[in-house]
């Protein structure tokens, strides 16, 4: 059985290019799992309940699939459950419409605009230790069972953590960040590794542009690694980025999120080379790959 959830948008969901950030993709899926367990999970077991609110992320592995623009009418999420373990599980989602078929003879069917699968764990706050799955939200997960998806699979590369100041974005946390138990929300992790991707190559490409960035790029998957809570302070964390891969359309940039010598969070991003005009993939400027072949530890 999968939960269908329908999720309002808001226009400060958009980006400059007035599709939804892909940040904000995130806080969709957030809304739709904690629809699927405080809601419609309750009513089948009181306990179950309190996995929405009493759960932490371990992983998010998100592919970004078409931009989705605003529209007064919600956006459907598709969720269900692909694995239950004895102190986690994982949820799979779909974000999608259904689209009538055009007059112009364009077919339609469901858009997916993103597809995604997180694995989260039972917690106890005030002992600040995962727990395992109890009998009853066991039962009431497996009503959600299916395999796993095709598309679920982990973005696998050797990680070897690189430090340069091109790379370093000093991360400062924001009281609006914090949830209700003191740590920074998982949707929130994404903002950070953006903010410092874009740091990032803005260094790379310092001077090539006069206008702007001298290229586009979209972010086509991401995946965060959740290790330990970040939390409310008045100093600065420690973000790295680096690059790992540079394709003829692509690249891969890896990040990590410090305090000291603690490692708190990573990212691995793919991101892609557009035309503007039609935002189909395409090779960057050879002045930007330049550019990129040559940054330090590549």
């Amino acid at each position: 059985m999968r939960h269908v959830y329908e999720c309002p948008m808001r226009w400060a969901d958009m980006d400059l290019q007035g599709h939804v950030n892909n940040v904000v993709y995130v806080d969709y899926l957030q809304e739709a799992r904690v629809d699927m367990l405080r809601v419609h999970a309750r009513t089948h077991d009181q306990e179950s309940g309190g996995l929405a609110e009493a759960l932490v992320v371990v992983r998010h592995e998100v592919h970004y699939k078409a931009p989705l623009t605003y529209d007064f009418r919600p956006v459907s999420i598709e969720c269900w459950v692909t694995e239950i373990r004895a102190a986690s599980f994982t949820m799979a989602y779909e974000v999608f419409r259904e689209e009538a078929a055009h007059q112009s003879g364009q077919p339609g069917g469901r858009r997916v605009y993103l597809r995604a699968t997180t694995v989260l764990t039972p917690f106890v706050f005030e002992a600040e230790r995962p727990r395992r799955v109890s009998d009853g939200e066991r039962a009431t997960l497996a009503a959600y069972l299916e395999d796993a998806p095709e598309w679920a699979d982990p973005l696998r590369l050797t990680w070897e953590s690189r430090r340069d100041p091109v790379g370093h974005y000093p991360l400062h946390v924001r009281f609006s960040d914090v949830d209700v138990y003191g740590h920074v929300n998982n949707v929130t992790y994404f903002e950070y590794f953006m903010e410092a991707r874009i740091l990032f190559t803005a260094r790379l490409w310092k001077g090539l542009g006069e206008d702007g960035p001298p290229v586009q790029m979209v972010t086509a998957r991401a995946d965060v690694d959740y290790k330990l809570p970040i939390l409310f302070r008045g100093e600065p964390y420690d973000a790295w980025c680096w690059l790992t891969h540079v394709g003829t359309r692509s690249m891969v940039i890896a990040s990590e999120i410090l305090d000291g010598d603690r490692l708190l969070a990573r990212a691995r991003v793919v991101m892609v080379f557009v035309d503007p005009a039609t935002g189909r993939a395409e090779a960057p400027p050879a002045e930007v790959r330049e550019r990129l072949l040559a940054a330090p530890g590549l």
